[in-house]
């Protein structure tokens, strides 16, 4: 089992900058890869970026403006995001994704990051 607690959302305004943390506890040695979604109200919960090892993955309308990074000693994955934009409000949610026999996806509880124009 993993728990992941997210924190730092909140509400900014456009062109602002906000840093997402989510730390992982019980076996988070497992995890492989951990990456951010978000949804956006009516919308589907789509990725946003992803850290495996050294290697992240974007999205496309984040990208250049987003950046992910994981510190190993500490079981925690952070999301830098700067230059913000209304349509980046949404529920962020944390997830930690580990294959052991079969897939294992965990999820944080979410946190709300609001743009306002």
């Amino acid at each position: 089992q993993v728990q992941l607690v997210e924190s730092g959302g909140g509400l900014v305004q456009a062109g602002g900058s906000l840093r997402l943390s989510c730390a992982a506890s019980g076996s988070a040695f497992r995890i492989n890869t951990m990456g951010w979604y978000r949804q956006a109200p009516g919308k589907q919960r789509e990725l946003v970026a992803s850290i495996t090892g050294g290697s992240t993955n974007y999205a496309n309308s984040v990208k250049g403006r987003f950046t992910i990074s994981r510190n190993n000693d500490k079981n925690t994955v952070y999301l830098q995001m700067d230059s913000l934009k209304p349509e980046d409000t949404a529920v962020y949610y944390c997830n930690a994704y580990y294959w052991s026999g079969r897939p294992y996806n965990y999820w944080g509880q979410g946190t709300q990051v609001t743009v306002s124009s």
